[in-house]
């Protein structure tokens, strides 16, 4: 099978957002599949991949916008796999208004949102290999090991404190 994970963005300058979620996903031996489809500019080009998308392998989509910050929940509607929203800032609002509007999806049509801009992108990601773990016992070894690593990492610099 190809990739599990794919990750649209509404425009190309979105990617400087959302590459650290990328470079999780690559850290976890995962390849996503990275797209710009836009809900308004390309709304056909989006509906189709979309359509096509479980049967091409995927099992999480994660849909990164700003602005009106559509995208998301239009995927949402053309599909039953899990969506992850990750709104950019990318207008004067500085990501209040792609965030208002990911999170503000009607009963019916899920959308998980993360925070704005790379930690969402970053956590969109891990909330996609948590997703895909629930299937996978190496993938989430290697997740909980990830998590330990972090953990660790607080108790280093907690311990370098000298109150």
């Amino acid at each position: 099978m190809g990739s599990t994970v794919a990750i649209m963005m509404g425009s190309d300058s979105d990617m400087k957002y959302v590459e650290p979620g990328i470079q999780i996903l690559k850290d976890f031996g995962l390849e996503p599949t990275v797209r710009i489809l836009s809900a308004h500019r390309t709304p056909e080009d989006l509906i189709g991949f979309v359509r096509d998308a479980e049967k091409a392998g995927y099992q999480v989509l994660i849909a990164a916008a700003g602005g009106a910050a559509h995208l998301a929940g239009a995927v949402a509607a053309h599909t039953t796999l899990p969506v992850i929203g990750v709104p950019i800032p990318s207008t004067p609002l500085s990501g209040m208004d792609a965030l208002l509007a990911t999170v503000q999806m009607p009963s019916g049509v899920p959308v998980a949102c993360m925070a704005i801009g790379s930690a969402g992108a970053s956590n969109a990601a891990l909330f996609a290999i948590e997703i895909l773990a629930l299937n996978d016992p190496q993938l989430k070894d290697r997740l909980v090991a990830f998590r330990r690593g972090k953990a660790d990492g607080v108790r280093r610099e907690d311990a370098k404190l000298n109150f």
